[in-house]
């Protein structure tokens, strides 16, 4: 019997670097997991789309399906967009839905990561905090999310860490870089908590101009890589099924 096909369903973008980043990180997954067929999908902006994907998908035989939303936390997108385009599929496709990606040990190890990669060490973490900025959120799951991975950022070493949001929530980047200056903090980063480029990650960009470093966006990481196959992984030992 195959494995599942491992199909990541993405938001999609305006911005040609957001689609550049996914296929890049799907690279980075099937080269850890060889034999693995992964596909990529986007809910909007990019093609191919999802009804497509699984139209294809179904024409060619396969059966079985694992539809992981390239999300950090479980908002509007991962509990009604995503499962509402699912249920769509042909029905031959028995079709589980993973978990979303955060929160996770390996998040924050992306994000000390790309810390690092700006030119921070381990030993600069008791002068420096940090400013965990996300795209934003209605949704108070995913705030307390994005609020759980900031705490578990702290308890590496970092000397503070402060949520921020590029919309839809308070605070905002700059708003946060500038209580930590109140605060006395005397080195601060601006962290992206978003997976790939786009507007709302310049809006973080544009909002770290105080800042002493800015790291870049999580990206097609290692770390991330890692956390994709492990989901799905995770997902083959569930019985929840998203289409039947």
């Amino acid at each position: 019997m195959s494995a599942p096909v491992l199909l990541l369903v993405a938001h999609g973008s305006r911005d040609p670097r957001h689609a550049a980043t996914v296929h890049a990180l799907v690279r980075r997954v099937r080269s850890l997991r060889p034999g693995l067929r992964v596909e990529t999908a986007f809910l909007d902006f990019n093609l191919p789309s999802v009804p497509g994907t699984l139209d294809l998908l179904a024409a060619e035989g396969v059966r079985d399906v694992v539809a992981l939303p390239l999300l950090l936390t479980r908002a509007f997108h991962a509990k009604a967009d995503i499962p509402a385009v699912l249920r769509q599929a042909p029905p031959a496709l028995r079709i589980r839905q993973a978990e979303v990606l955060g929160p996770s040990p390996l998040l924050v190890a992306a994000v000390e990561q790309r810390l690092y990669e700006a030119g921070l060490t381990p030993a600069d973490k008791s002068a420096t905090g940090v400013v965990l900025a996300s795209a934003g959120s209605t949704d108070p799951e995913a705030i307390a999310a994005i609020a759980s991975t900031a705490r578990e950022l702290r308890r590496t070493g970092w000397c503070s860490v402060r949520p921020a949001f590029a919309s839809a929530s308070l605070p905002r980047t700059e708003d946060a870089v500038r209580a930590m200056r109140a605060d006395g903090v005397r080195r601060v980063a601006v962290a992206p908590y978003v997976i790939a480029p786009g507007r709302l990650p310049d809006r973080i960009a544009a909002g770290a101009a105080e800042a002493d470093v800015l790291a870049a966006v999580l990206g097609p990481s290692e770390e991330l890589a890692r956390l994709l196959v492990q989901r799905y992984d995770q997902s083959r030992t569930t019985e929840r099924v998203a289409v039947a």
